[in-house]
Protein backbone atom coordinates (compact mmCIF):
# COMPACT_ATOMS: atom_id res chain seq x y z
CA UNK A 1 0.00 0.00 0.00
CA UNK A 2 1.44 3.16 -0.92
CA UNK A 3 2.09 5.64 2.16
CA UNK A 4 1.80 9.03 2.35
CA UNK A 5 5.02 10.94 3.19
CA UNK A 6 5.19 13.78 5.42
CA UNK A 7 7.03 16.71 4.77
CA UNK A 8 9.33 16.02 7.73
CA UNK A 9 10.30 13.08 6.29
CA UNK A 10 12.56 14.93 3.23
CA UNK A 11 13.18 18.20 5.20
CA UNK A 12 16.06 19.59 4.56
CA UNK A 13 18.08 19.18 1.18
CA UNK A 14 18.29 15.67 0.87
CA UNK A 15 15.44 13.89 0.24
CA UNK A 16 15.36 10.37 1.74
CA UNK A 17 12.21 9.09 -0.08
CA UNK A 18 11.98 9.45 -3.33
CA UNK A 19 8.91 7.63 -5.06
CA UNK A 20 7.53 10.17 -7.90
CA UNK A 21 6.14 6.81 -9.53
CA UNK A 22 3.99 6.21 -6.08
CA UNK A 23 0.96 8.76 -7.47
CA UNK A 24 -0.70 9.80 -3.61
CA UNK A 25 3.46 10.45 -2.89
CA UNK A 26 3.70 12.46 -6.44
CA UNK A 27 0.64 14.52 -5.83
CA UNK A 28 1.20 15.10 -2.14
CA UNK A 29 4.97 16.56 -2.02
CA UNK A 30 6.60 14.88 -5.15
CA UNK A 31 5.24 17.00 -8.08
CA UNK A 32 6.08 20.61 -6.00
CA UNK A 33 9.64 19.35 -5.03
CA UNK A 34 10.11 18.57 -8.17
CA UNK A 35 8.67 21.76 -9.96
CA UNK A 36 10.58 23.54 -7.71
CA UNK A 37 14.28 21.92 -8.95
CA UNK A 38 13.14 22.03 -12.12
CA UNK A 39 12.32 25.59 -12.34
CA UNK A 40 15.67 26.63 -10.57
CA UNK A 41 17.61 24.15 -12.99
CA UNK A 42 16.33 25.79 -16.37
CA UNK A 43 18.35 29.28 -15.56
CA UNK A 44 21.62 27.27 -14.43
CA UNK A 45 21.32 25.30 -17.87
CA UNK A 46 20.36 28.63 -19.54
CA UNK A 47 23.62 30.57 -18.42
CA UNK A 48 25.92 27.59 -19.32
CA UNK A 49 24.81 27.43 -22.58
CA UNK A 50 24.58 30.99 -23.03
CA UNK A 51 28.40 31.03 -21.85
CA UNK A 52 29.57 27.75 -24.19
CA UNK A 53 28.24 29.29 -27.32
CA UNK A 54 29.56 32.84 -26.64
CA UNK A 55 32.63 32.25 -29.17
CA UNK A 56 29.86 31.79 -31.99
CA UNK A 57 29.29 36.02 -31.82
CA UNK A 58 32.73 37.33 -30.60
CA UNK A 59 34.72 35.70 -33.13
CA UNK A 60 32.45 37.66 -35.79
CA UNK A 61 33.60 40.81 -34.37
CA UNK A 62 37.68 40.16 -33.16
CA UNK A 63 38.39 41.36 -36.72
CA UNK A 64 37.02 44.98 -35.88
CA UNK A 65 38.84 45.55 -32.93
CA UNK A 66 42.47 44.55 -34.36
CA UNK A 67 42.42 40.46 -33.40
CA UNK A 68 42.90 40.06 -37.29
CA UNK A 69 43.17 36.01 -37.07
CA UNK A 70 42.44 33.88 -40.23
CA UNK A 71 38.48 32.28 -41.06
CA UNK A 72 40.53 29.17 -40.12
CA UNK A 73 41.78 30.35 -36.71
CA UNK A 74 38.26 31.86 -36.00
CA UNK A 75 36.51 28.70 -37.00
CA UNK A 76 39.37 27.20 -34.53
CA UNK A 77 37.67 29.32 -31.45
CA UNK A 78 33.82 29.46 -32.79
CA UNK A 79 34.66 25.30 -32.35
CA UNK A 80 36.86 24.47 -29.70
CA UNK A 81 34.09 24.90 -26.41
CA UNK A 82 32.29 22.32 -28.52
CA UNK A 83 35.28 20.16 -28.52
CA UNK A 84 35.92 20.78 -24.56
CA UNK A 85 32.33 20.85 -23.37
CA UNK A 86 31.68 17.37 -25.15
CA UNK A 87 34.53 15.92 -23.13
CA UNK A 88 33.66 17.34 -20.02
CA UNK A 89 30.47 15.96 -20.51
CA UNK A 90 31.89 12.36 -20.66
CA UNK A 91 32.99 12.72 -16.93
CA UNK A 92 29.53 15.80 -15.85
CA UNK A 93 27.88 12.83 -16.85
CA UNK A 94 28.23 10.66 -13.73
CA UNK A 95 28.65 13.62 -11.28
CA UNK A 96 25.08 13.78 -10.05
CA UNK A 97 24.94 10.71 -8.44
CA UNK A 98 28.42 10.91 -6.58
CA UNK A 99 27.74 14.41 -5.55
CA UNK A 100 24.54 14.83 -5.51
CA UNK A 101 22.50 17.38 -7.83
CA UNK A 102 21.86 20.28 -5.50
CA UNK A 103 26.07 20.53 -4.80
CA UNK A 104 26.93 19.48 -8.39
CA UNK A 105 24.52 22.38 -10.36
CA UNK A 106 25.88 25.32 -7.85
CA UNK A 107 29.52 24.15 -7.96
CA UNK A 108 29.16 23.78 -12.04
CA UNK A 109 27.48 27.19 -12.70
CA UNK A 110 29.66 28.91 -10.14
CA UNK A 111 32.73 27.98 -12.52
CA UNK A 112 31.56 29.52 -15.26
CA UNK A 113 32.78 32.93 -13.61
CA UNK A 114 36.38 31.87 -14.90
CA UNK A 115 35.55 32.12 -18.71
CA UNK A 116 32.83 34.70 -18.30
CA UNK A 117 35.37 37.25 -16.64
CA UNK A 118 38.63 36.19 -18.82
CA UNK A 119 37.09 36.63 -22.07
CA UNK A 120 35.82 40.30 -20.83
CA UNK A 121 39.53 41.04 -19.70
CA UNK A 122 41.36 39.29 -22.71
CA UNK A 123 39.62 41.41 -25.46
CA UNK A 124 40.42 44.80 -23.73
CA UNK A 125 44.12 43.88 -24.12
CA UNK A 126 45.14 44.19 -27.68
CA UNK A 127 48.07 42.03 -26.73
CA UNK A 128 46.31 39.30 -25.74
CA UNK A 129 47.91 35.98 -27.72
CA UNK A 130 45.72 33.75 -29.70
CA UNK A 131 47.15 30.98 -27.32
CA UNK A 132 45.24 32.83 -24.58
CA UNK A 133 42.12 33.11 -26.52
CA UNK A 134 42.16 29.54 -27.21
CA UNK A 135 42.61 28.60 -23.68
CA UNK A 136 39.47 30.53 -23.04
CA UNK A 137 37.68 28.93 -25.84
CA UNK A 138 38.24 25.74 -24.11
CA UNK A 139 37.25 26.75 -20.61
CA UNK A 140 33.90 27.87 -22.18
CA UNK A 141 33.31 24.55 -22.34
CA UNK A 142 32.37 24.21 -18.46
CA UNK A 143 28.95 25.23 -20.24
CA UNK A 144 28.99 22.39 -22.38
CA UNK A 145 29.41 20.58 -19.52
CA UNK A 146 26.67 21.08 -17.25
CA UNK A 147 24.15 19.84 -19.63
CA UNK A 148 24.45 16.24 -18.84
CA UNK A 149 24.82 16.42 -15.07
CA UNK A 150 21.43 18.82 -15.72
CA UNK A 151 19.36 16.06 -17.80
CA UNK A 152 21.09 13.72 -15.63
CA UNK A 153 19.50 15.33 -12.61
CA UNK A 154 16.24 16.29 -13.72
CA UNK A 155 15.55 12.66 -14.85
CA UNK A 156 15.15 11.44 -11.25
CA UNK A 157 12.77 13.60 -10.31
CA UNK A 158 9.76 12.93 -12.93
CA UNK A 159 7.75 9.99 -12.76
CA UNK A 160 7.56 8.54 -16.21
CA UNK A 161 4.46 9.34 -17.59
CA UNK A 162 5.73 13.27 -17.45
CA UNK A 163 9.44 12.59 -17.39
CA UNK A 164 9.65 13.11 -21.82
CA UNK A 165 7.89 16.43 -20.85
CA UNK A 166 10.30 17.61 -17.78
CA UNK A 167 12.80 16.48 -19.66
CA UNK A 168 12.25 18.61 -22.80
CA UNK A 169 11.42 21.42 -20.98
CA UNK A 170 14.80 21.59 -18.94
CA UNK A 171 16.58 20.75 -22.09
CA UNK A 172 14.56 23.10 -24.51
CA UNK A 173 14.54 26.36 -21.92
CA UNK A 174 17.85 25.47 -21.22
CA UNK A 175 19.20 25.54 -24.77
CA UNK A 176 17.52 29.04 -25.40
CA UNK A 177 20.50 30.28 -23.56
CA UNK A 178 22.27 29.80 -27.09
CA UNK A 179 19.53 32.37 -28.32
CA UNK A 180 19.53 34.55 -25.67
CA UNK A 181 23.69 35.06 -26.09
CA UNK A 182 23.35 35.68 -29.61
CA UNK A 183 20.96 38.59 -28.95
CA UNK A 184 21.87 40.31 -25.83
CA UNK A 185 25.35 39.94 -26.94
CA UNK A 186 25.02 42.02 -30.23
CA UNK A 187 23.33 44.70 -27.98
CA UNK A 188 25.08 45.16 -25.13
CA UNK A 189 29.19 45.11 -26.89
CA UNK A 190 27.28 48.62 -28.36
CA UNK A 191 27.30 50.34 -24.67
CA UNK A 192 28.96 50.86 -21.56
CA UNK A 193 26.69 48.57 -19.42
CA UNK A 194 28.87 48.53 -16.33
CA UNK A 195 30.27 51.80 -16.78
CA UNK A 196 34.11 52.83 -15.22
CA UNK A 197 34.05 48.95 -13.59
CA UNK A 198 33.64 47.62 -17.47
CA UNK A 199 36.82 48.93 -18.81
CA UNK A 200 36.92 51.50 -21.99
CA UNK A 201 35.58 50.76 -25.43
CA UNK A 202 37.50 49.20 -28.58
CA UNK A 203 37.57 51.99 -31.04
CA UNK A 204 37.09 51.05 -34.45
CA UNK A 205 38.20 52.40 -37.50
CA UNK A 206 34.85 53.78 -38.43
CA UNK A 207 35.14 55.92 -35.49
CA UNK A 208 32.77 53.62 -33.76
CA UNK A 209 33.63 51.99 -30.92
CA UNK A 210 32.72 48.53 -29.25
CA UNK A 211 32.52 47.08 -25.56
CA UNK A 212 33.50 43.60 -26.26
CA UNK A 213 33.75 42.81 -22.82
CA UNK A 214 30.84 42.93 -21.97
CA UNK A 215 30.35 39.46 -24.20
CA UNK A 216 32.14 38.36 -21.37
CA UNK A 217 31.06 40.44 -18.05
CA UNK A 218 27.37 40.52 -18.53
CA UNK A 219 26.86 36.90 -17.43
CA UNK A 220 28.72 37.52 -14.42
CA UNK A 221 25.87 38.82 -11.73
CA UNK A 222 23.28 36.06 -13.13
CA UNK A 223 25.59 33.22 -12.44
CA UNK A 224 26.56 34.66 -9.16
CA UNK A 225 22.33 34.52 -7.96
CA UNK A 226 22.01 31.58 -10.03
CA UNK A 227 24.95 29.54 -8.14
CA UNK A 228 23.92 30.93 -4.61
CA UNK A 229 19.92 29.58 -5.54
CA UNK A 230 20.81 26.17 -6.50
CA UNK A 231 22.93 25.66 -3.47
CA UNK A 232 20.23 26.76 -1.14
CA UNK A 233 16.95 26.16 -3.62
CA UNK A 234 17.55 22.51 -5.40
CA UNK A 235 17.62 18.87 -3.75
CA UNK A 236 19.95 15.62 -3.63
CA UNK A 237 18.00 12.86 -4.57
CA UNK A 238 19.09 9.93 -1.72
CA UNK A 239 18.46 7.16 -4.17
CA UNK A 240 19.89 8.43 -7.20
CA UNK A 241 23.57 8.18 -5.27
CA UNK A 242 25.63 5.63 -7.03
CA UNK A 243 29.39 4.90 -7.47
CA UNK A 244 30.77 5.26 -10.81
CA UNK A 245 31.37 1.40 -11.09
CA UNK A 246 27.54 1.02 -10.23
CA UNK A 247 26.63 3.74 -13.84
CA UNK A 248 29.79 2.26 -15.72
CA UNK A 249 26.97 -0.94 -16.61
CA UNK A 250 25.78 1.93 -19.47
CA UNK A 251 29.29 1.08 -21.06
CA UNK A 252 28.04 -2.50 -21.62
CA UNK A 253 24.38 -1.79 -23.23
CA UNK A 254 23.70 -1.81 -26.83
CA UNK A 255 20.96 0.70 -26.89
CA UNK A 256 23.43 2.91 -25.40
CA UNK A 257 25.80 3.39 -28.03
CA UNK A 258 22.54 3.30 -30.52
CA UNK A 259 21.27 6.31 -28.76
CA UNK A 260 24.42 8.07 -28.80
CA UNK A 261 24.24 7.87 -32.67
CA UNK A 262 20.70 9.37 -32.62
CA UNK A 263 21.36 11.97 -29.91
CA UNK A 264 24.43 13.10 -32.67
CA UNK A 265 21.73 13.47 -35.03
CA UNK A 266 19.20 15.98 -32.91
CA UNK A 267 21.43 18.10 -30.56
CA UNK A 268 24.59 17.29 -32.13
CA UNK A 269 23.06 18.65 -35.19
CA UNK A 270 21.42 22.09 -33.26
CA UNK A 271 24.62 22.76 -31.19
CA UNK A 272 26.63 23.00 -34.14
CA UNK A 273 24.70 24.49 -36.20
CA UNK A 274 24.07 27.17 -33.27
CA UNK A 275 28.08 27.47 -32.89
CA UNK A 276 28.54 27.99 -36.73
CA UNK A 277 25.47 29.35 -38.18
CA UNK A 278 26.62 33.31 -37.49
CA UNK A 279 30.09 32.88 -39.25
CA UNK A 280 28.86 30.69 -41.77
CA UNK A 281 26.11 33.34 -42.46
CA UNK A 282 29.39 36.02 -42.40
CA UNK A 283 31.22 34.04 -45.38
CA UNK A 284 28.58 33.04 -48.00
CA UNK A 285 26.66 36.21 -47.14
CA UNK A 286 28.88 38.76 -46.17
CA UNK A 287 26.49 41.66 -47.33
CA UNK A 288 23.96 40.77 -44.82
CA UNK A 289 24.03 41.78 -41.04
CA UNK A 290 24.36 38.39 -39.41
CA UNK A 291 24.02 39.49 -36.20
CA UNK A 292 20.60 40.73 -36.36
CA UNK A 293 19.46 37.07 -37.68
CA UNK A 294 21.82 34.33 -35.79
CA UNK A 295 20.13 34.01 -32.64
CA UNK A 296 16.61 32.94 -34.41
CA UNK A 297 17.74 29.45 -35.39
CA UNK A 298 19.00 28.79 -31.73
CA UNK A 299 15.86 30.18 -30.26
CA UNK A 300 13.54 28.26 -32.92
CA UNK A 301 15.46 25.31 -31.97
CA UNK A 302 15.14 25.39 -28.31
CA UNK A 303 11.27 26.39 -28.17
CA UNK A 304 10.48 23.29 -30.42
CA UNK A 305 12.43 21.34 -27.92
CA UNK A 306 10.33 22.73 -25.18
CA UNK A 307 7.30 22.86 -26.59
CA UNK A 308 6.96 18.85 -28.43
CA UNK A 309 8.12 17.19 -25.62
CA UNK A 310 4.13 15.88 -25.25
CA UNK A 311 4.01 14.71 -28.42
CA UNK A 312 6.41 11.78 -28.10
CA UNK A 313 5.17 11.07 -24.79
CA UNK A 314 1.36 10.92 -26.44
CA UNK A 315 2.49 9.19 -30.50
CA UNK A 316 6.54 7.56 -29.48
CA UNK A 317 9.65 9.00 -29.16
CA UNK A 318 10.84 6.22 -32.31
CA UNK A 319 8.46 7.39 -34.47
CA UNK A 320 8.91 11.10 -34.38
CA UNK A 321 12.68 10.97 -34.61
CA UNK A 322 12.28 8.64 -37.58
CA UNK A 323 10.47 11.33 -39.54
CA UNK A 324 12.29 14.36 -38.21
CA UNK A 325 15.55 12.68 -40.01
CA UNK A 326 13.82 12.42 -42.93
CA UNK A 327 12.55 15.92 -42.58
CA UNK A 328 16.28 16.85 -42.20
CA UNK A 329 17.51 15.43 -45.35
CA UNK A 330 15.27 17.67 -47.36
CA UNK A 331 15.64 20.63 -45.01
CA UNK A 332 19.71 20.34 -45.94
CA UNK A 333 18.99 19.49 -49.67
CA UNK A 334 17.25 22.90 -49.62
CA UNK A 335 19.80 24.32 -47.60
CA UNK A 336 22.59 23.31 -50.42
CA UNK A 337 20.22 24.91 -53.07
CA UNK A 338 20.52 28.58 -52.41
CA UNK A 339 24.13 28.58 -50.84
CA UNK A 340 26.59 30.66 -53.69
CA UNK A 341 27.41 28.85 -56.63
CA UNK A 342 28.86 29.76 -59.94
CA UNK A 343 24.94 30.02 -61.40
CA UNK A 344 23.78 32.11 -58.85
CA UNK A 345 26.84 33.86 -57.40
CA UNK A 346 25.06 35.60 -55.12
CA UNK A 347 23.34 33.00 -53.68
CA UNK A 348 19.83 33.47 -52.24
CA UNK A 349 19.71 34.32 -48.04
CA UNK A 350 16.18 34.13 -47.60
CA UNK A 351 16.04 30.57 -49.22
CA UNK A 352 19.11 29.37 -47.17
CA UNK A 353 17.59 31.16 -43.94
CA UNK A 354 14.31 29.52 -44.14
CA UNK A 355 15.99 26.01 -44.78
CA UNK A 356 18.16 26.46 -41.82
CA UNK A 357 14.73 27.79 -39.76
CA UNK A 358 13.78 24.34 -40.62
CA UNK A 359 16.76 22.38 -39.43
CA UNK A 360 16.46 24.34 -36.46
CA UNK A 361 13.30 23.62 -35.56
CA UNK A 362 13.35 19.61 -36.45
CA UNK A 363 16.98 19.42 -34.16
CA UNK A 364 14.76 20.69 -31.73
CA UNK A 365 11.71 18.30 -31.65
CA UNK A 366 14.11 14.94 -32.64
CA UNK A 367 15.91 16.37 -29.36
CA UNK A 368 12.96 16.10 -27.02
CA UNK A 369 11.66 12.50 -29.05
CA UNK A 370 15.33 10.75 -28.71
CA UNK A 371 15.72 11.48 -25.18
CA UNK A 372 11.82 10.14 -24.31
CA UNK A 373 12.77 7.23 -26.24
CA UNK A 374 16.10 6.37 -23.58
CA UNK A 375 13.41 5.52 -20.67
CA UNK A 376 11.63 3.43 -22.67
CA UNK A 377 13.53 1.53 -23.89
CA UNK A 378 15.28 1.21 -20.32
CA UNK A 379 11.81 0.05 -18.84
CA UNK A 380 12.08 -2.86 -21.41
CA UNK A 381 15.27 -3.84 -21.54
CA UNK A 382 15.90 -3.82 -17.77
CA UNK A 383 13.76 -6.48 -16.85
CA UNK A 384 14.85 -8.85 -19.77
CA UNK A 385 19.21 -8.23 -19.22
CA UNK A 386 18.59 -8.44 -14.93
CA UNK A 387 15.71 -10.59 -14.75
CA UNK A 388 16.88 -11.99 -11.12
CA UNK A 389 15.71 -8.36 -9.66
CA UNK A 390 12.21 -7.86 -8.01
CA UNK A 391 9.77 -5.03 -9.48
CA UNK A 392 11.19 -2.32 -7.49
CA UNK A 393 14.31 -2.81 -7.99
CA UNK A 394 13.71 -3.69 -11.52
CA UNK A 395 12.45 0.16 -11.71
CA UNK A 396 15.19 1.70 -9.59
CA UNK A 397 18.02 0.35 -12.01
CA UNK A 398 15.97 1.24 -15.14
CA UNK A 399 16.04 4.52 -13.84
CA UNK A 400 19.49 4.89 -12.86
CA UNK A 401 20.29 3.46 -16.42
CA UNK A 402 18.14 5.61 -18.05
CA UNK A 403 19.67 8.66 -16.18
CA UNK A 404 23.41 7.96 -16.99
CA UNK A 405 22.49 6.84 -20.06
CA UNK A 406 20.52 10.31 -21.03
CA UNK A 407 23.78 12.37 -19.74
CA UNK A 408 26.48 9.81 -21.43
CA UNK A 409 24.42 10.07 -24.82
CA UNK A 410 24.51 14.33 -24.39
CA UNK A 411 28.42 14.29 -23.74
CA UNK A 412 29.03 12.34 -27.23
CA UNK A 413 26.77 14.79 -28.95
CA UNK A 414 27.92 17.26 -27.89
CA UNK A 415 30.60 16.84 -30.13
CA UNK A 416 28.91 18.04 -33.16
CA UNK A 417 29.56 21.22 -31.87
CA UNK A 418 33.41 20.92 -32.62
CA UNK A 419 32.65 18.77 -35.56
CA UNK A 420 30.01 21.11 -37.35
CA UNK A 421 31.78 24.52 -37.35
CA UNK A 422 34.97 22.58 -37.74
CA UNK A 423 33.75 20.79 -40.60
CA UNK A 424 32.05 24.07 -42.32
CA UNK A 425 35.86 25.84 -42.21
CA UNK A 426 37.46 22.38 -43.44
CA UNK A 427 34.85 22.48 -46.52
CA UNK A 428 35.38 26.01 -47.27
CA UNK A 429 39.79 25.88 -46.69
CA UNK A 430 39.32 22.93 -49.50
CA UNK A 431 36.85 23.57 -51.85
CA UNK A 432 35.69 27.48 -50.99
CA UNK A 433 32.73 26.17 -49.95
CA UNK A 434 30.58 24.64 -47.43
CA UNK A 435 28.54 22.17 -49.52
CA UNK A 436 30.45 19.16 -48.98
CA UNK A 437 30.15 19.40 -44.99
CA UNK A 438 26.36 19.54 -46.09
CA UNK A 439 26.34 17.04 -48.02
CA UNK A 440 28.14 14.97 -45.15
CA UNK A 441 25.77 15.77 -42.57
CA UNK A 442 22.64 14.99 -45.08
CA UNK A 443 24.34 11.61 -45.83
CA UNK A 444 24.67 11.01 -41.87
CA UNK A 445 21.03 11.68 -40.93
CA UNK A 446 19.82 8.92 -43.70
CA UNK A 447 21.92 6.45 -41.62
CA UNK A 448 20.50 7.56 -38.29
CA UNK A 449 16.80 7.13 -40.33
CA UNK A 450 17.58 4.00 -41.01
CA UNK A 451 19.07 2.77 -37.74
CA UNK A 452 16.27 4.41 -36.06
CA UNK A 453 13.61 2.37 -38.11
CA UNK A 454 15.12 -1.01 -37.46
CA UNK A 455 15.72 -0.93 -33.48
CA UNK A 456 12.59 1.31 -32.61
CA UNK A 457 10.10 2.40 -35.18
CA UNK A 458 9.10 -0.24 -37.36
CA UNK A 459 6.77 -2.61 -36.99
CA UNK A 460 7.97 -5.94 -34.76
CA UNK A 461 10.52 -3.38 -33.92
CA UNK A 462 13.08 -5.14 -31.31
CA UNK A 463 12.13 -2.19 -28.55
CA UNK A 464 9.38 -0.25 -29.95
CA UNK A 465 9.37 3.52 -28.42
Amino acid sequence: MATTVTSSANSGYLLTDWRPEDTQFWETDGKRIATRNLWISIPNLLLAFSVWMVWSVVVAKMPAIGFDFSVGERFWLAALPGLSGATLRIFYSFMVPIFGGRRWTAISTASLLLPALGIGFAVQNPETSYSTFLILALMCGFGGGNFASSMANIAFFYPKKTKGNALALNAGLGNLGVSVMQFVVPVVITMGVFGAIGGEPQQLSDGGQLFIQNAGFIWVPFLAVSAVAAWFGMNDIADAQSSFKEQSIIFSRKHNWIMCVLYTGTFGSFIGYAAGFPLLMKTQFPEVNVLQYAFLGPLVGALSRAATGWVSDKFGGGRVTFWCFLAMIVAVFGVLQFLPSEATPDGNFWGFFACFMALFFLTGVGNASTFQMIPSIMRQEVPRLMSNLDEAATLKQSERESAAIIAFTSAIAAYGAFFIPKMYGTSIAMTGAPNGALWAFLGFYAVCAVICWIFYSRKNAPVPC
